[in-house]
């Protein structure tokens, strides 16, 4: 299969800030910090959920789909769902954990959200009232709330994934504007004004209404302001996507290349993150002060690039993707046997 360049990209770029924006909660609440730590939560989810959606566009509810849905979504997140907690219990001492696989824990709701996303995307796919239907939902179901397998995250931020399934379908111009060098100033520009944004975040909101995990009640505001607040949050973040769909390069690189490892480096760097604050990094950082965030970002990308390089990737993803690994693996075989000359 021909891989897409821009899409690699991207995914090894809204994956690295996902490390980048785990590593920032360990930083001291200082400005500078809380202002970065903000830019970057108010959309590289969404980004990350947008894409999610594109790339779920194709999906039906045949058996290989739905078998596929199971071993490379579903397994790894039973897999890692047990694993970080056996990890925050036996290396963290951790207490009070429960729920584990019915409410998924830091950072594993992103599985569980895109496994129901997933499920329902060909009802999501039928017509296009869909998407209007996904931004009431994410408003209306603030004013309920469920933890419950996250299902706040899951409808909160289903509008993201809603456009991600008819970006390529909504008009084909729109595609080719973002895959376009000149949409690169009209992309930074977005990424600078939510830059500028997030130095009043705390005078309109909190750091907290970013994660969409919460119902409007936990904030102690109203079901109205609270629906006026997430409209607010969801123009900014679709912003912010299109945005760096727009900045990030086209060309094929060592780095595009990476994209391919995502999953690998998603359900991986947690563990190195929770490592960090067992080992007392926060309190390093705390001590040390705000300029501590620029090894951290620094430490976060090389973690990153880490994860995601071949002889890394090439191991790890046998335990993130041990069925569709296998797969591959046999097919590898098939095609070496196919290619063997006669004797």
């Amino acid at each position: 299969m021909t891989r897409d360049p821009w899409l690699d990209n991207l995914k090894m770029t809204l994956v690295t800030l996902v490390v980048i924006g785990h590593a920032l909660t360990m930083m001291p609440k200082e400005p500078i910090t809380e202002r970065i730590y903000d830019f970057v939560y108010y959309w590289h989810m969404p980004a990350f959920v947008l894409v999610s959606g594109y790339l779920s566009r194709s999906f039906t509810w045949s058996r290989k789909n739905l078998t596929n849905l199971v071993t490379g979504i579903a397994l790894p997140y039973v897999i890692f769902e047990g694993l970080l907690a056996l990890f925050r219990i036996k290396v963290g001492h951790e207490t009070g954990i429960h729920d584990v696989w019915l409410n998924p824990h830091w950072p594993m709701w992103y599985l569980a959200a895109l496994f129901q996303w997933r499920l329902i995307t060909p009802i999501l796919k039928r017509h296009w009232i869909a998407l209007p239907l996904s931004v009431v939902a994410s408003l209306w179901f603030g004013t309920e709330g469920s933890a419950f397998f996250d299902l706040n995250r899951t409808i909160g931020m289903l509008p993201f994934f809603t456009i991600g399934l008819y970006l390529h379908d909504a008009h084909p111009k729109v595609l080719e504007f973002l895959r376009r060098s000149h949409g690169r100033e009209v992309g930074a520009g977005l990424l600078v004004g939510i830059f500028v944004l997030a130095a009043w975040t705390d005078d309109w909101t909190s750091t907290s209404w970013l994660y969409y995990s919460d119902a409007y009640a936990d904030f102690g505001v109203s079901p109205t302001e609270g629906i006026w607040i997430r409209a607010g949050l969801l123009l900014i973040a679709t912003a912010g996507a299109f945005g760096i769909l727009m900045v990030v390069p086209r060309q094929d690189s060592w780095f595009a290349r990476m994209g391919s490892a995502s999953l690998v480096v998603y359900l991986f760097h947690g563990f190195v993150v929770r490592a960090a604050m067992y080992a007392g990094y926060p309190e390093w950082a705390h001590e040390h002060g705000a300029w501590t965030m620029w090894p951290t970002i620094l430490g976060a990308i090389a973690l990153s690039l880490l994860l995601a390089s071949r002889p890394v990737a090439g191991r790890l993803i046998w335990i993130a993707d041990p069925v569709g690994s296998w797969r591959r693996h046999l097919r590898a075989r098939r095609a070496d046997v196919d290619a063997a000359p006669a004797a």
